[in-house]
Parts: structure tokens; sequence; C-alpha cells
């Protein structure tokens, strides 16, 4: 095929394309754009492509240290929660120290560790905070926690350090004085889940003010949050002989009155 009447656009076109009909095509149309002096007479080779190293693979350990980091360490927008938790694991962690059963604490055990004792507590008022960081065995104190450290990474950041701790503590005391004065016959009562009921009363509150959750999307997922663990956890509670519903309801509508008197004053800053 000749090459020499070809205007320079043509033999471009087929030294960039000539392979689609046969690589000679190609070959000599780079042959005669040479010739002429449009491109050089030896062309660059591309630069290789260089290979990386594959990324280093984290054992589980590391991964595992990782991991408890993230849950246990205060940050940002994350700095209540943390602590509010490791207070609890270190309580069953110092009663297991002592020679407490941390399987199965006895009724004793956990009088003589600051529960919510009928008796004991009108007399002992600090009963009404200290049994909040009591609980009954492992499994209690995991329930308990996962919820706690659920809400802490969806919620503390928006509603604040200040506002988040003061409604755990006064939803504790709620929930145990609520349960002290339901249960007339006595009550031996530990455990946070007051408190977090607080919290989840808090969060009702302050959606229904709409101070701190103002979009669309940051409403949704607050609302999806209550229906299934605050509805799963009363609904749980009812058909469990031993829960304290009591305390449950106490901590609800203590946190959430704590949330209208905080948006109340939210919307009045805004």
């Amino acid at each position: 095929m000749p090459f020499e009447d070809k205007t320079d656009a043509e033999l471009l076109y087929l030294a960039q394309h000539g392979a689609r009909y046969s690589p000679a095509v190609a070959n000599a149309a780079v042959q005669e754009l040479q010739r002429r002096g449009l491109i050089p007479t030896e062309l660059p080779t591309p630069a290789p492509t260089p290979v990386l190293p594959p990324e280093p693979v984290e054992s589980w350990p590391r991964q595992l240290r990782r991991l408890v980091k993230s849950i246990a360490w205060p940050r940002q927008g994350y700095y209540i929660t943390p602590l509010l938790i490791l207070s609890n694991l270190l309580v069953f962690l110092l009663m297991g120290l002592s020679g407490v059963s941390l399987l199965n604490p006895t009724g004793p055990d956990l009088v003589a560790w600051g529960s919510n004792f009928s008796p004991l507590t009108p007399m002992q008022p600090w009963r009404l905070l200290t049994s909040v960081f009591l609980h009954g065995g492992p499994a209690h104190l995991f329930l308990n926690m996962s919820a706690l450290l659920l809400l802490g990474l969806l919620a503390e950041a928006k509603v604040g350090r200040g506002p988040w701790l003061l409604t755990y503590l006064l939803s504790g005391i709620g929930g145990s004085l609520t349960s002290w004065w339901w249960h007339t016959q006595g009550i031996n009562s530990v455990g946070a889940s007051g408190a977090i009921f607080g919290l989840y009363g808090l969060l009702l509150a302050l959606l229904l003010t709409r101070t701190h959750f103002r979009t669309r999307q940051d409403r949704a997922g607050i609302i999806g949050l209550l229906l299934y663990f605050a509805l799963g956890s009363l609904v749980g509670g009812l058909e469990g002989p031993t829960t304290d519903n009591a305390a449950h309801v106490g901590g609800l509508l203590t946190g959430f009155a704590t949330g209208l008197v905080l948006g109340l004053v939210g919307s009045r800053k805004v």
C-alpha cells in the first residue's frame, strides 16, 4: 500500500489505529512518518508498570487490639461512653478480685457492693447510683454495655459530653428510685439498664424538639435505633421474671424529661 501520497493526518491515524487492519499497515505508516521527520526514528519504550508489594495482613492479635482501642479509648465525639463502659467493667473486675463469684454473684455480695436494696436504700441513698454500676453476671454486663456502646457511637457526638453524662446519671438514679418505690415487697436491684433507657428517652425527646437531629437522615437512624432496641428491651423485659421493668420505665421517663429541658434550652439558643 503506497503511503507517499497520504497526508500527515492520515498517516497519524493509521499509525494509531492501523493495527485494526493489520500490523503491517501500522508499521508502514510509522516508517513514513519517521521518513518525513514528524516522529523520532527511535520511539521511546513505555515505562514498565510498577509492581506494588502486597499489603501486609494484620495478625488477629493486632486486629483485636485495634478493636479494643476503638471501643475503650476516648476520642472526639466519643468520650463519655467509653469512660462509662470502663467504669462498669472496672467495678465488675474489682468484685471478682474481692472474691465475689462473677458468674453468679449472690444477693448479700451485691448488697455489700452497693445494690439498690429496699431496707437500706432510704438510709443509704447513694445506693440509687452505685447500683447502676453493678451487674449480676457477665451476660447482664455484656447486654447493657453493648447497648451503651452502640448508643454512644451513634449519638454522643450529636448530644454532647455534658448532656450525655448528666442524662445517664440522672436516669440511673431515676430508674433506681422508681424501682424502690414500685416494688413494695422489697427489691435487691443492680444494673445500668435504667440509665441506658434514660438515654433512649433523651434521644426521643430531642427528636421531638428537633434541636439536635435536624436532618432526615439523622432522625431516621435514631428512630430505627429506638424502635429496635428500646421497644425490644421493653417487650423482652415483660417476659423476663427477673427483669426490673420499673427501673426501665423510670429511667426512660427521667431521660425523656431531661431531653425536653435540654431541647427547650437548645431551641432558645438557636
